[in-house]
């Protein structure tokens, strides 16, 4: 059986690039970077040759990227380590409702140590406002975080015109940029942005490495003691050879990033047409307009989402629920909750498709027509069941 993968916001294969230009790290130059003999050079150079071509990649200087191990611990570095390192001059934080558990679980430890935050609501596209971030600044508002592009429905925030609006505040300006990378424009100089979180699995990099963009002249606390790598920042040697993946991944990635966002609207068309066609009710979430063309979440109502995953992985087609990082336990999105706090079937009906390398136009048709007979097939099973219990009531 063939078997479809709609699930590359999760994670992404690697491409064949990327393990190509990370194996000689593996096999020759394989020496600890901070060495001063011949393997140990040749291990720096690597470092620094995707260090430079990073920061070139979005405007950045070569001292402003830290290596980290993905885009957990670069959401943390940022929160945590610039929460903690600059608490005397304000103890207020701004960020949204639906961030990544990277960013909210981040916040939500500072909570336990003194800190208040400002937790800004969504609108029903999942989206807030330059305004709603004005309203909520305050003297001793140090940092705001607001993530680039949604994971789980798509929708983009206006990040420039955030980074705008700071530039008349002291507090600085983090974004997570993990899905975003890629896909959207980003350039750190134009965006006004402090600071930003990649990851390089979901660019069809390896998993277990990632950077932090933070802006010259802003320090963080780290959150790993030892060694002086990257510049006492990030403690630990470096994993050389993922960045040296990740260098290829970053390169991959945008010199096909406008022939992916038209190639992943037509799979978007393909699936959206072929629910129309099959005459499913179904809600379409996110922002019609600011939204990422790789991920498309959608509901339907009366089908049970643990069954819809299920019984289309039995079919061969992998989506997921939403997040990730909730996997293996099907619970309500926290992102749909915000979005729509009086409908929770919306988020109980709902599923995630997104798009990435290796797809064909062919596989998306075949999955969108699985998805249209499993959930008229668990809708016709509920209906059955309801007129059922409504029978035996009476």
């Amino acid at each position: 059986m063939k078997r479809i993968y709609l699930d590359h916001a999760a994670t992404s294969p690697v491409a064949p690039a990327v393990v190509e230009e990370m194996m000689p790290y593996y096999k020759e130059a394989f020496g600890n970077p901070s060495s001063i003999h011949h393997f140990g050079r040749e291990a720096r150079r690597g470092l620094d040759s995707a260090r430079e071509s990073i920061s070139s990649a979005i405007n950045a200087r070569f001292d402003e990227i830290i290596f980290t191990s993905g885009g957990t611990e670069s959401d943390n570095l940022a929160v945590i380590g610039y929460a903690t390192a600059h608490k005397e001059k304000g103890r207020h934080l701004i960020t949204t409702e639906i961030e990544h558990h990277g960013i909210l679980h981040a916040f939500e430890y500072l909570e336990t140590q003194g800190f208040e935050v400002t937790y800004l609501a969504v609108d029903e596209s999942g989206r807030i406002t330059v305004e709603q971030v004005k309203q909520a600044l305050r003297e001793d508002t140090i940092f705001v975080s607001v993530m680039f592009g949604n994971n789980e429905v798509g929708t983009v925030q206006p990040i420039f015109g955030i980074g705008r609006l700071l530039t008349d505040h002291t507090a600085v300006f983090h974004t997570d940029a993990v899905q975003a990378f890629g896909m959207e424009e980003i350039d750190v100089r134009k965006l006004n942005v402090d600071m930003m979180s990649v990851s390089a699995h979901k660019i069809n990099g390896p998993k277990g490495i990632g950077f932090l963009y933070l802006k010259a002249g802003l320090s963080v606390s780290p959150a790993l003691y030892g060694g002086e790598q990257e510049r006492k920042r990030r403690a630990g040697t470096e994993n050389v050879a993922a960045v040296a993946g990740m260098k290829k991944a970053v390169q991959l990635t945008l010199d096909k990033r406008i022939q992916k966002r038209e190639t992943y609207e037509k799979y978007r068309d393909i699936i959206l047409n072929t629910f129309e066609e099959q005459d499913l009710t179904f809600y379409v979430n996110g922002s019609s307009d600011d939204r990422m063309p790789h991920i498309l979440n959608v509901s339907f109502p009366g089908a049970n989402v643990e069954s819809m995953l299920t019984n289309l992985d039995i079919a061969g087609v992998a989506v997921s629920s939403g997040s990730a990082c909730t996997a293996g336990s099907v619970q309500p999105s926290h992102v749909l909750s915000a979005m729509f706090p009086d409908d929770p079937e919306r988020s109980q009906s709902a599923i995630r498709f997104s798009f990435g390398e290796g797809l064909t136009e062919e596989d998306v048709l075949y999955a969108a027509k699985q998805t249209a007979n499993t959930v008229k097939r668990l809708v016709k099973q509920q209906e059955v069941a309801h007129d059922g219990t409504s029978k035996k009531s009476t």
